[in-house]
């Protein structure tokens, strides 16, 4: 599996004119390798004769549209991961897309910020492991479905707050450096303030910590932070 963003192929799928560059910018920003199709059936040429780590799909696609392009590489047997952007956005459509045949599923409108995160989750993920979920302690990530859950009870968070969770969580065990939440969450901004990752992370706390108990994520000083089971000790662990 690829560990860093230049080793990381990505082939962008997209239509629009406007949404192609921006995305395709900011993730060259990001470090990750981008090419890019205008239509259906030149990104399913493309993915056919190129290897790609991550393939972002859009659905509604001029030539061919993006289902049908997922389902002829699946039924071809392409283990790609397939990231799904579409303005469909019930539970419904997820689990279709899914069921064909896809990865993640991301609901335009999108933060960069998200994107950027399920990419390096899928990025670190096994081709067969289609569904990702990461438990620490009461707190449940689904890094698949982007719902945040504590104690059964979902958790309100904007796109932005999904990534740095997405971000700590997609390496289990491990802290996350500064200077990697600031280019994976917040690299779409062209200059960050230099608190954008202390605040961002105390806005997470906020929203999943809970009142008396320790929170969840750890500040490793001069290292990074840490997301972990404040009961236990323990990181949390990848689960499908």
């Amino acid at each position: 599996m690829p560990n860093s963003n230049d080793q990381v192929r990505i082939l962008f799928v997209e239509d629009s004119p406007r949404l192609r560059r921006y995305i395709s910018g900011g993730l060259r920003n990001a470090g990750y390798s981008v090419d890019v199709a205008a239509d259906g059936t030149t990104g399913l040429s493309m993915a056919q004769s190129s290897i790609y780590d991550v393939i972002v799909l859009d659905l509604m696609l001029p030539g061919r549209d993006g289902m049908e392009i997922l389902r002829d590489l699946r039924d071809a047997g392409a283990s790609t991961h397939v990231l799904v952007l579409t303005a469909k956005d019930t539970v419904q459509d997820r689990v279709a897309g899914l069921n064909a045949g896809a990865d993640d599923y991301v609901i335009k409108p999108f933060a960069f910020a998200e994107l950027v995160a399920r990419i390096r989750a899928l990025t670190r993920r096994e081709p067969d492991r289609k569904h990702d979920v990461v438990r620490v302690g009461d707190l449940e990530i689904d890094l698949t479905l982007g719902i945040v859950s504590r104690n059964a009870r979902t958790i309100d968070l904007t796109a932005r707050d999904f990534a740095l969770i997405a971000c700590l969580a997609s390496e289990p065990g491990k802290a996350v450096s500064r200077k990697t939440l600031e280019t994976e969450v917040f690299g779409a901004i062209d200059k960050p303030a230099s608190n954008v990752v202390d605040s961002g992370i105390c806005v997470v706390r906020r929203k999943i910590d809970l009142p008396g108990k320790p929170s969840l994520i750890e500040t490793r000083k001069g290292v990074g932070y840490l997301l972990r089971d404040a009961t236990s000790g323990k990181a949390g662990q990848p689960t499908d």
